[in-house]
């Protein structure tokens, strides 16, 4: 992933005996697509020590800031070496399980102002969320919007390469945004539905301090500890007083896995192998699992993979669009579309549509405009193209309708009809969903997995777990996500655990999202116009060539990412060239089909 950073310090009226410039540049850093998932990326990575930035208080304020990344059992050691001897007693420190990070974002350089015997920091921040030792990012506990505290000469006077220590600490471990970003590396571990029909993939982070033997033993003790908690309304745990035995042990290809279990049958076993193998995804050999001492299964880990998928796509997406009034494909240079999804009879009056495969059938549901002004959902399944359709009850503005991929026999979909979400099937019967946020509803998205969604309601960004309660699907408590993008117009998935939101920046733009809220970066930073339509293919373990390909609509023109650049109305196929002399349309909503 890549992201935005803000770098630079602001430093006031320095005096020249601090041995402290009068001036810093304030610096943008853009980083380029992050590598994938590797066992050797930058293992053993730690944050710089004290006396890294020499005399440089800039640089000292961002070390302390990511003093505490890293393994959560050093965590107050490596921060109390920032910290002036006299005010150490003051942390109150936490042990095991209880260490607890505050990640915050700064939103403006830090300000460091010369005092009478030492320097005044201010940093003003986003709290972004609270990092746990098992790896998850749960929401925020602090309010702060600013933190004060000083720095202090770490050597005697005159000695201005001593470098600092901070006096007056927070009383939290602060750990900045970037600081995740550098010393930690994403990782995807996936969990049962409460069917155990699919997996659902939950993210969280691993120091790159944690040296790669351990990193089996890390997987495995998140699992045994359970989903993130906004993740848990969909997922399953694993029976109750599962836990590691020992450390998981092995190298060079051939691992081990000790655990107390109960209920261990051959089914449970098998099921958990393939939880394993896949939240080791970028780990391939042998692994065997045994309880409490006993061998009971050895697998290898990429076949474990290759004969449990861990989600059913077909053949490559294909590319649409709503040209005047109808569903057509798009051909691009690298790839054409395939045939229109929905016969002629209903591909008319159209504003905007969903549609997936699941198996040799095809889900359809278009948006289409009535002679009364109102807007309803033309519904379908069947095989390409399916032909029986339903039609919905009438709303005065209904937005882009996705479906869920996991509700079974029963397929739901959701959509914002009226400014409330809404649930349709495949009769076209709507019915409205409770959300447990108040505001207007502007913008919906759903997972891959079909257990998490993104909502935009009353003008912030949230993500919630879906379960299917009788085949119908039920959207959890939501949980909120701190972004610098403001006000989103429109959201949708750009991979397992990463968001593409359009909002804005000061200006329309399109952000890439952590699907925690707490990495970020412009993926378009001057969109011109607000984005009314976005949709994506999200990247995945099963299309490792695609890449997260995202389409867009702003003021009745749409766009098209890798290369970003307009869709032409000769891109549009299956259509009758318009008239001499006449001025052809421009395609809008377009969307993929996968």
């Amino acid at each position: 992933m890549i992201r935005r950073l803000l770098g630079g310090v602001l430093l006031v009226s320095l005096a020249a005996g601090c041995g402290i410039p009068g001036s810093t540049e304030v610096q943008v850093e853009q980083r380029g697509p992050a590598a994938e998932t590797s066992w050797s990326l930058g293992r053993g990575s730690e944050p710089p020590a004290r006396a890294a930035s020499g005399s440089d208080a800039g640089e000292f304020v961002e070390n302390f800031l990511a003093a505490a990344a890293g393994e959560p059992d050093r965590a107050y050691d490596r921060v109390k070496q920032f910290i002036a001897p006299a005010d150490r007693n003051g942390l109150q420190e936490k042990q095991g399980s209880e260490v607890a990070l505050s990640v915050v974002r700064l939103t403006d350089a830090p300000v460091i102002e010369p005092d009478i015997d030492s320097m005044q920091v201010t940093i003003t921040v986003q709290q972004v969320g609270v990092l746990r030792a098992n790896g998850t990012l749960a929401t925020p506990v602090s309010t702060e919007p600013t933190y004060e505290f000083r720095l202090v000469s770490a050597g005697p006077p005159g000695q201005e390469d001593a470098g600092y220590y901070v006096a007056d600490p927070p009383n939290v471990l602060l750990l900045s945004d970037e600081a995740l970003d550098r010393y930690y590396q994403r990782e995807t571990i996936y969990f049962w539905n409460s069917g155990r029909t699919r997996l659902v993939p939950d993210q969280r982070y691993l120091p790159l301090a944690v040296p790669a033997e351990r990193r089996v033993s890390e997987v495995v003790r998140w699992l045994t500890a359970g989903p993130s908690d906004w993740l848990g309304f969909a997922a399953a745990r694993l029976p109750d007083r599962t836990e590691m035995i020992n450390n998981a042990t092995g190298s060079d290809g051939r691992w081990e896995v000790n655990l107390d279990m109960p209920t261990a049958d051959d089914q449970r076993l098998e099921q958990f192998a393939t939880q394993l193998a896949w939240s080791l995804a970028a780990l391939e050999g042998e692994l065997e699992i045994k309880i409490l001492n006993q061998s009971r299964m050895e697998i290898d880990l990429a076949r474990q993979r290759l004969a449990n998928p861990v989600y059913a796509l077909g053949d490559d997406p294909q590319r649409f669009c709503v040209y005047e009034g109808a569903v057509h494909p798009l051909a691009f240079h690298d790839g054409i579309g395939g045939p229109v999804p929905v016969v002629e009879a209903v591909n008319q009056d159209a504003l905007s549509a969903g549609m997936i495969r699941v198996g040799d059938e095809v889900l359809a549901a278009l948006v289409v405009a009535g002679d009364d002004g109102k807007q309803r959902l033309r519904v379908g399944r069947g095989g390409a193209p399916p032909e029986a359709f339903q039609v919905s009850e009438a709303y005065g503005a209904v937005g882009r309708p996705v479906w869920v991929r996991s509700t079974g026999d029963r397929p739901h979909g959701l959509v914002v009809a009226d400014r409330r979400l809404h649930r349709f099937d495949e009769r076209g019967v709507m019915r409205p969903v409770q959300l447990t946020v108040a505001g207007d509803v502007t913008a919906v998205a759903a997972a891959l997995d079909g257990h998490r969604v993104a909502l935009v309601v009353g003008g912030r960004l949230y993500v919630a777990a879906v379960t299917a309660e009788g085949g119908v699907p039920v959207v959890g408590p939501t949980r909120p996500l701190v972004t610098s993008l403001v006000s989103p117009t429109a959201v949708d998935w750009l991979g397992e655990n990463r968001l593409v939101v359009a909002g804005s920046a000061g200006r329309p733009a399109i952000y890439e999202i952590s699907v925690d809220g707490a990495l970020e970066t412009a993926l378009r930073q001057d969109v011109g116009t607000p984005v009314t339509h976005l949709a994506s293919y999200p990247a995945n373990p099963m299309s490792p060539l695609v890449s997260g390909a995202y389409m867009y609509e702003a003021n009745g023109v749409s766009y098209r990412s890798n290369p970003v650049e307009r869709i032409q109305r000769e891109q549009v196929q299956q259509v009758t060239p318009p008239p001499a002399g006449a001025r052809p349309g421009n395609p809008t909503a377009p969307f993929f089909l996968f």
